[in-house]
């Protein structure tokens, strides 16, 4: 039973890891188009590729983005 309620709580650590960076890939998202336009769907799945770390980098380097060339030579950087 106690190896049961275990696999439990590590599927719900796993699931709630996975619903806040998929939250902030969303909000990341709308903020850089709200920032840069629309984001074609390349751009797209390559922020979507980012790890979790290089999200966060994205969301505080996307304040000095003016338009989508700014995004795009980021990701090329990374």
């Amino acid at each position: 039973m106690e190896l049961t309620t275990s696999w439990k709580e590590e599927g719900r650590q796993e699931g709630r890891a996975e619903g806040w960076q998929e939250g902030q890939l969303q909000m990341l998202l709308r903020q850089l188009r709200r920032r840069c336009g629309p984001v074609p769907s390349a751009i797209k799945a390559k922020v979507q590729a980012l790890s979790t770390g290089k999200l966060e980098d994205l969301a505080e380097a996307l304040l000095d983005f003016s338009s989508l060339a700014d995004l795009e030579r980021w990701l090329r950087k990374r």
